[in-house]
C-alpha cells in the first residue's frame, strides 16, 4: 500500500497499529530496493512473504494484469487456466522481443524487470564461484546442448568459411549433437591415458589446427565437468594454442559452476589466452527443473550478439526459477551448498574406496576431477560384459539413479559418427568400472544409502557368477540358490529402507 492508504487505514485502525504495519511494510522494501539498486545476490536469504511481494509487484507491471487491459493482438497473455497463470506467478508475457532475448518488452515491464534482474544475480554469483572477471551473462531457456548450438551459431556470421569444430572427446550425446545441429563437423580429438586419468591430448590438438588450417576451424569446443576418469581439458593450455591461432574457444561448463576447480580453470584460461563464452547448466548447478543454461562471457558485445540471435521471445520459467532459488538462499546460503558439496565429495571418495578394496577392486586415481569419481570393476569384466551391464540395472531398479555401470568395448553411433568404447570417452579403456559423482545438493544419507545397495548388488552379481560357473547338470535347486539369495535382499532392503524412513 501507498502512504495515502495507510493513512486511510488510520481512520479506521488505531494509528499505532497501522504505523507498525507500514514499518514492517518497509523492511520488506528495503530489501527490494537494495535489490534493484546494486543488481547483486543479497547476503542472506529472503523469506517467502518478501519474495511473493516481490514477484506480485512485478507482475502487477505487465499488460495482462493492467485492470481494464483491452488486449486485440494475437499474443495479448491470456490464459485459460487460473492453476496455469498462479503457477507462473501471473508472469505471461515471457522474456525478450523478437529481435533479442534480452531486449524489454513494452507489454511487460514487471517481466523485463524479472529477467534483467535475474541475468545480474547471475553473473554476480558466477563471480562468487571463482570467475571474478566475467562480464556477462544471460540466461537462455534452453538446456546445455541447445544453448551451445546458439554459441556455434552465432559464430557462424563471425567464420563464414569455418566448417569444422576442434572437440576434445568427452562421451555426451548432447555435447556431439549441439555441434552437428548447429552444422558444423566434429573433429574428435582422442584423449591421453596419464595413470587412470583421461587428459587432453594437446599435441593433437595442435596438429588438427595445422593440418585443416585455422581460417576452416570455427572453434575450439572444450569441457570441463566430466565422468570421471576423464578430467576436465587443460583449459589454459587450450587458451593460449586458441589465442595463437586466433580461434574462438567455447567452453561446455554443464555442471562446472558448483566447483571451485573448473571456475578457476575458466578463469586462469580467460586469464592467460582465449575463452569466448562458457555454458552451464541451471538445474545441475542450481537446483531447479531442467530447462534453462547460462551463456557467459568475457567480451560483452560478443555475448550480447549471441542473445540477439536468439528467434522470437521465450519463456520465463528458468529466470524465474533461478531468480527465486537465489534470493531464497542469498549468497551465504549458496555458498554453504557449495562448501558442503566439497566436503561430500571427499566423504564419498572415502565410503567408495573402502568398498571397492572390500570388493578386490580399487577406486581410480582420479585428482584433477573435482566432482566426479570411478571404482574398477575388474573382478566382473573377468568374466563376461554383461555382468557389468547386469550391476548398472539393479544399482537402478534400486531406485539408485545417477550412477553408471561402464563396460567395456561399447560401440555406439550418434549423428552417423561411430564412438568405440562408447561412455568410458576413448576407445580401449583399461577396464570397466562404475561411476558415482558428488553434486550440489547430495547428503551423507545419500552416500551411505549408495554404498549400502552398491555393495548389496555387488554381492548378487558374483552369485549368479558362481552359479552360471556351476557344472552343466548339476542339481537345479542348487542352481536357484542365487535367484533365492537376490530375492531376500530385496526383502531386505525394502525392510531396511522402511526402518530407515521410520527412523528419520
Amino acid at each position: 500500500m501507498n502512504p495515502e492508504c495507510f493513512a486511510a487505514s488510520e481512520r479506521r485502525v488505531s494509528p499505532a497499529y497501522v504505523r507498525q504495519g507500514s514499518e514492517a511494510r518497509r523492511a520488506h522494501e528495503h530489501l527490494i530496493w537494495l535489490l534493484l539498486e546494486q543488481g547483486k545476490c543479497p547476503e542472506d536469504g529472503w523469506d517467502e512473504s518478501t519474495l511473493e511481494l516481490f514477484l506480485h509487484e512485478l507482475a502487477v507491471m505487465d499488460s495482462n494484469n493492467f485492470l481494464g487491459n483491452c488486449g486485440v493482438g494475437e499474443r495479448e497473455g491470456r490464459v485459460a487456466s487460473a492453476l496455469v497463470a498462479r503457477r507462473h506467478y501471473r508472469f505471461i508475457h515471457g522474456i525478450g522481443r523478437s529481435g533479442d532475448i534480452s531486449a524489454v518488452q513494452p507489454k511487460a515491464a514487471g517481466s523485463s524487470l524479472l529477467n534483467k534482474i535475474t541475468n545480474s544475480l547471475v553473473l554476480d554469483v558466477i563471480k562468487l564461484a571463482g570467475v571474478h572477471s566475467v562480464a556477462s551473462c544471460f540466461v537462455v531457456p534452453m538446456a546445455t546442448g541447445m544453448s551451445l548450438t546458439l554459441c556455434f551459431l552465432t559464430l557462424r556470421h563471425k567464420r563464414p568459411k569455418a566448417k569444422y569444430i576442434i572437440w576434445p572427446r568427452i562421451d555426451q550425446k548432447s555435447c556431439f549433437k549441439s555441434m552437428v545441429t548447429a552444422g558444423f563437423e566434429p573433429v574428435v580429438i582422442e584423449n591421453e591415458l596419464e595413470g587412470d586419468e583421461l587428459r587432453t591430448d594437446l599435441k593433437a590438438v595442435e596438429a588438427k589446427i595445422q593440418e585443416l588450417g585455422p581460417e576452416h576451424i570455427l572453434c575450439l569446443h572444450s569441457t570441463t565437468a566430466c565422468f570421471a576418469p576423464r578430467v576436465p581439458d587443460r583449459l589454459e593450455e587450450l587458451a593460449v594454442i586458441c589465442a595463437n591461432y586466433d580461434i574462438p574457444h567455447v567452453v561446455n561448463n554443464a555442471y562446472g559452476l558448483q566447483s571451485s576447480k573448473c571456475m578457476h580453470l575458466i578463469q586462469q584460461g580467460a586469464r592467460v589466452g582465449r575463452i569466448d563464452a562458457f555454458v552451464q547448466s541451471l538445474d545441475k548447478n542450481f537446483m531447479v527443473p531442467v530447462g534453462g543454461a547460462i551463456i557467459a562471457g568475457f567480451n560483452d558485445p560478443f555475448i550480447q550478439e549471441i542473445s540477439k540471435m536468439y528467434p522470437g521471445r521465450a519463456s520465463a520459467s528458468p529466470s524465474l526459477d533461478v531468480l527465486i532459488t537465489l534470493l531464497s538462499l542469498g549468497c551465504s546460503g549458496y555458498k554453504k551448498l557449495l562448501k558442503e558439496r566439497k566436503e561430500m565429495f571427499v566423504y564419498l571418495s572415502t565410503q567408495l574406496k573402502k568398498l571397492a578394496e572390500a570388493h578386490n577392486e580399487r577406486l581410480l586415481q582420479t585428482p584433477h576431477n573435482p566432482i566426479s569419481l570411478a571404482m574398477t570393476l575388474t573382478t566382473l569384466d573377468g568374466h563376461h560384459d554383461k555382468a557389468v551391464t547386469q550391476l548398472g540395472s539393479m544399482l537402478f531398479t534400486r531406485q539408485v539413479s545417477g550412477a553408471r555401470a561402464v563396460p567395456l568395448g561399447n560401440v555406439q553411433t550418434v549423428s552417423g559418427h561411430t564412438f568405440q568404447g562408447f561412455m568410458s570417452h576413448t576407445d580401449n579403456y583399461p577396464c570397466a568400472y562404475l561411476n558415482a559423482a558428488a553434486a550440489i545438493g547430495m547428503k551423507t544419507k545419500d552416500v551411505d544409502l549408495f554404498i549400502k545397495r552398491l555393495d548389496k548388488c555387488l554381492n548378487i552379481v558374483r552369485k549368479e557368477q558362481n552359479r552360471e560357473s556351476v557344472v552343466s547338470g548339476a542339481d537345479d535347486s542348487k542352481a536357484d540358490d542365487a535367484d533365492i539369495d537376490e530375492m531376500a535382499l530385496k526383502l531386505e532392503d525394502v525392510l531396511g529402507d522402511r526402518d530407515q524412513g521410520r527412523a528419520l
